[in-house]
């Protein structure tokens, strides 16, 4: 059982939602705006270089005096100076994703960090346990950009069964029901994605927002699958191109080329057509622009109906 009644406690906010940590979409305006409205928000270091970051954060410190994190990739070829900077900066949590933060874990824990690693699986989640992670992330395959193989409805509850630390569930999750859902199966916490790209402070390209906006249930697509490393995006002109190339077994090198900037291409050029428009299946639930801090109380709310409508449901 974990010692914390959720992950409010832990990371010191209002809400048990934390802010998916989306590269080139979670800057620090994003970032401070969902802190500052109770969540946790995060700066998405993504391949950025550390002295960004390091701009990032002392940004965000100037908009909010809330938590917040910075969401580290490991794979980047920046991670270990990102590290270094999160560090210097004092940065409260950390988010990791796409290798293993062990390396880096008692330096973090040192100035008091709080580190929670994405995870994928059950095995990779009792891994980052022993490792001294204060709690994980189970993110399922409904998720926007990379994914793993495991739906969050089945990855959530095999997660929490394995550890004793918190369990914050991620995919598919936009709204109170899916929440609530989410605490059902056995989190402390949710981290939302898709949503937050069309919240008013993201510095997103309009038309990107307008396109997640205008998504129904069946407009996402998964490529990437050969390279172990899959990818969920809307349906676009690339997206097909890509697709119709993996069928003729397209080569590794071809599609990292076919890849290469084409977030950027979307998030800030707005080309909805060659860009990659990386979503959740959620986004047929996002149907407005709100500020971040509206969509937080919206989930919040949601969450306690949704309980008190299963309550009156089982006569509780």
């Amino acid at each position: 059982m974990s010692e914390y009644k959720d992950i409010t406690e832990l990371l010191g906010i209002e809400y048990p939602i934390v802010q998916g940590g989306m590269a080139w979409v979670a800057d620090h305006h994003l970032a401070a705006a969902v802190s500052a409205g109770g969540g946790l928000g995060l700066i998405a270091a993504a391949s950025a270089p550390a002295e960004w970051v390091r701009e990032q954060i002392r940004a965000l410190r100037k908009l909010t005096d809330k938590p917040f994190g910075v969401n580290v990739t490991l794979m980047s070829p920046f991670a270990e100076d990102v590290v270094k900077v999160v560090i210097e900066e004092k940065v409260p949590v950390v988010t990791t994703g796409a290798g293993n933060p062990g390396k880096y874990m008692e330096a973090l824990k040192e100035i008091g960090t709080i580190v929670i690693p994405v995870v994928a699986a059950s095995t990779l989640a009792k891994r980052m346990e022993r490792a001294g992670a204060d709690a994980v992330v189970a993110e399922g395959s409904e998720s926007g950009g990379h994914i793993g193989e495991t739906s969050t409805m089945n990855l959530v509850p095999q997660v929490v069964d394995a550890v004793s630390i918190p369990v914050i569930a991620a995919g598919g999750i936009a709204d109170g029901r899916g929440a609530a859902a989410a605490f059902l199966l056995g989190a402390k916490g949710v981290q939302v994605g898709t949503r937050f790209i069309v919240a008013k402070e993201a510095n997103v390209a309009q038309a990107y927002k307008d396109r997640v906006l205008a998504a129904g249930d069946n407009d996402t697509v998964v490529t990437g699958r050969f390279t172990g490393h899959p990818v969920r995006s809307l349906k676009n002109k690339l997206m097909r191109e890509i697709l119709s190339k993996e069928k003729d077994e397209i080569s590794l090198e071809e599609f990292e080329t076919l890849m290469s900037g084409t977030l950027r291409r979307a998030v800030v050029e707005g080309d909805v057509d060659h860009g990659s428009l990386m979503s959740g299946q959620s986004a047929g639930l996002v149907t407005k622009e709100q500020p971040a801090a509206e969509i937080l109380r919206e989930i919040a709310d949601g969450m306690k109906a949704a309980y008190l409508s299963k309550a009156a449901y089982f006569g509780d």
